[in-house]
C-alpha cells in the first residue's frame, strides 16, 4: 500500500481544492495537487506486477506529458517527472474527459489518478480514472527521439534542456550528490563549514582580474571575491583549527571548456598540517565522493580508464617536465637558459616573466595536459605562489602541490605562509608586478597582514574545483555541461520563441507515429 493514496479505484476528494472544485483560476488550473507519489516510488512498489496484472490500488502522479499515442478509444501518454517516467493508460470508458485529454500538448503539466497496472505489452502504467490540467506549455520541448541539439538553446534555456535531453537532469542531480558528499566527508573529519563575504574591499587570495561593483552607502568600489582563502585563514588564526567553505568565486576572464567567470570552489584549512597532509585529504575527498556517487573509484573519462583510489603518484614539477618532454628544465638554470629551453619547445614568453614564471609556463603548456594521473605535481617556484610557505629544503621553491587528473588541474594543496614579514615582502613584490602591467597580481591586504601578526599555527590548505570534479565524474568535457546557467553573451532582442525557428516544433498535440500499446 502506498501512503496518502486510496486503496481502491474510487477517485478521492482531498481536503484542498483540485481540478473539480469551484475555487479555481479562470483557466481551471488548481492552486495545488497534493498527495502525489514519485514515479520512482511507484516503479519500486509495483515493479513486480506480472504482465496483464492489476494491482487494485490507486495512486496519484503528476508531471509533464512528453508523448501521446492515440488509437481509437485508447490513449497512451508518457508522463515524466524528476524521478522518472511512467505510462498513463487511458480508456474512453474509464478516463474522465477522454477527448480533452487526447488534445494535450507536448510538455503540458497534468496530474493523474488511477490504478497501477501492467499492460499486456508489459508496460507498468497508471490506468487513468481522473486527471487535472496543471500548466500549459506554450512552447515545445524538442523531438522525442532527437531532443534539443542547438547548444545556444540548451544553455540559455536550460529548463528546455532539462526536459528534452536524456541524462541532463541526472547530471545535475549527480552534482548535488557530489556537493553533499564533500560536506559529509569533511564533517566526518571534524571540519566546520563557514560562510565568508562575497564582496571584498581588496581582491585577494589568487591570481585573477576581479569584477568590480560600487557600494553606494560606503561610496567605495568593492570586488566580487576571486578566492575564499584569506578570510578562511583568519578563521584559523581565530582558533577554528579545521574549517572549510564551498562557495561561488568570480573571475573577470574569458570562457572556455574549463573556464566560466563564476564557478564553485571548496577551500579547507587544517591547523598543524602541511601540504603533504592535505594532499592526502584531497585524495580522500575525490576518491570518497567517487565511491559515493559512482559506487567505485574507477571510472571512464574520454574513453580512458581512471583509478582515483589513493595513494596518488607524486612528481616534482621539474620531474614532470622531463618525463613528458624529455627536456631538462630547472630553476637553477636561470632565466636566460630557461627562455632558451622554452624557445626550443616553440613557446613564447612574456618579457616581464622571471625564471620561476618561465619554468611554470613551460610546465603548464607542455606537461600538464599530458599527465593522465591522478598525480600530484609538487614544489613550484616561489614567484608564482605568493601565499605559500617557502620550501623547507629547496631554496627558490614553495611547498605547493597540484593534483592533476585527466590532464587538468582539479585543485591545489599548500603549506600555508604564516610569517607576516615574509607575506608583506611577497605582497610588495606583487605590487611591483602590478606596476609592470600584471592585472592579476595581488594588492597588499593590510587586514590580512594584521591578522597574521596575531599568530597563525602551521597550516595546510586545499582548494578543489567543484565544477571540474563534477565534469570528471559525469564524463563531460565542457564546464557548461555542469553549470545549470553558464555565462553567455546577452541575447539579441526579438528572438523567436524557442523551437519556432530551431526546427524543434512549437507546442502542439503530443503525438507521434508509434504503434500504441495494448490494453491490459
Amino acid at each position: 500500500m502506498i501512503p496518502d493514496t486510496p486503496s481502491d479505484t474510487t477517485a478521492v476528494t482531498p481536503s484542498h481544492p483540485t481540478g473539480d472544485s469551484d475555487t479555481l483560476e479562470p483557466r481551471g488550473v488548481p492552486y495545488d495537487y497534493r498527495g502525489t507519489v514519485p514515479v520512482a516510488e511507484v516503479v519500486e512498489r509495483y515493479g513486480r506486477l506480472e504482465t496483464g496484472e492489476e494491482s487494485g490500488e490507486t495512486v496519484r502522479v503528476a508531471g509533464r506529458v512528453m508523448l501521446m499515442r492515440v488509437q481509437g478509444k485508447l490513449a497512451f501518454a508518457t508522463l515524466r517527472e524528476w524521478t522518472g517516467e511512467i505510462q498513463l493508460f487511458c480508456l474512453s470508458a474509464v478516463t474522465d474527459r477522454f477527448e480533452e485529454l487526447k488534445r494535450l500538448n507536448l510538455g503540458d503539466w497534468i496530474g493523474a489518478e488511477g490504478e497501477v497496472v501492467r499492460t499486456k505489452r508489459g508496460e507498468l502504467s497508471v490506468k487513468v480514472r481522473s486527471w487535472t490540467p496543471l500548466a500549459r506549455a506554450q512552447h515545445g520541448f524538442g523531438d522525442k527521439w532527437r531532443g534539443v541539439n542547438d547548444p545556444d538553446l540548451r544553455f540559455r534555456q536550460r529548463e528546455v534542456d532539462l526536459w528534452a535531453n536524456e541524462g541532463v537532469r541526472e547530471r545535475f542531480l549527480l552534482r548535488s550528490r557530489v556537493v553533499r558528499g564533500l560536506r559529509e566527508l569533511l564533517d566526518a573529519r571534524g571540519f566546520v563549514e563557514v560562510e565568508t563575504p562575497v564582496l571584498h574591499a581588496i581582491p585577494g587570495g589568487g591570481f585573477a582580474k576581479p569584477f568590480v561593483t560600487h557600494y553606494n552607502s560606503m561610496h567605495a568600489d568593492f570586488y566580487l571575491r576571486i578566492a575564499l582563502e584569506l578570510f578562511l585563514k583568519r578563521c584559523v588564526i581565530g582558533g577554528m583549527e579545521r574549517v572549510y567553505e564551498i562557495g561561488r568565486v568570480f573571475r573577470n576572464e574569458g570562457t572556455g571548456p574549463k573556464y566560466n567567470p563564476e564557478f564553485t570552489m571548496l577551500e579547507a584549512y587544517q591547523a598543524y598540517a602541511d601540504y603533504l597532509d592535505v594532499a592526502e585529504l584531497q585524495e580522500y575527498l575525490v576518491s570518497g565522493v567517487a565511491s559515493t556517487v559512482l559506487g567505485a573509484t574507477t571510472l571512464s573519462f574520454e574513453g580512458r580508464e581512471l583509478d582515483l583510489a589513493p595513494p596518488w603518484r607524486r612528481l616534482t614539477l621539474e620531474e614532470a617536465i622531463t618525463e613528458v618532454t624529455g627536456v631538462e628544465a630547472t630553476l637553477g638554470m636561470g632565466e636566460a637558459e630557461l627562455r632558451r629551453v622554452a624557445a626550443g619547445l616553440d613557446l613564447e614568453m612574456e618579457e616581464r616573466f622571471d625564471a620561476g614564471q618561465v619554468l611554470t609556463e613551460i610546465y603548464e603548456k607542455t606537461t600538464e595536459p599530458n599527465l593522465w594521473g591522478p598525480v600530484h605535481v609538487m614544489d613550484y617556484p616561489e614567484s608564482v605562489s605568493p601565499l605559500t610557505r617557502k620550501h623547507r629544503s629547496k631554496p627558490g621553491y614553495v611547498e605547493r602541490l597540484t593534483p592533476i587528473v585527466a590532464g587538468r588541474e582539479i585543485g591545489e594543496c599548500y603549506s600555508e605562509l604564516i610569517d607576516p614579514e615574509d607575506q608583506r615582502a611577497r605582497f610588495e613584490a606583487q605590487a611591483l608586478d602590478r606596476l609592470k602591467g600584471d592585472e592579476e597580481a595581488m594588492p597588499t591586504d593590510a587586514d590580512f597582514l594584521r591578522a597574521l601578526e596575531r599568530g597563525m599555527p602551521p597550516t595546510g590548505g586545499i582548494g578543489l574545483g567543484v565544477d571540474r570534479l563534477v565534469m570528471l565524474l559525469a564524463d563531460v568535457h565542457h564546464i557548461r555541461e555542469v553549470l545549470l546557467f553558464p555565462a553567455l553573451r546577452p541575447e539579441a532582442g526579438g528572438q523567436p520563441p524557442p523551437g519556432a525557428a530551431q526546427g524543434q516544433g512549437g507546442a502542439g498535440p503530443a503525438t507521434d507515429g508509434e504503434v500504441p500499446d495494448e490494453a491490459p
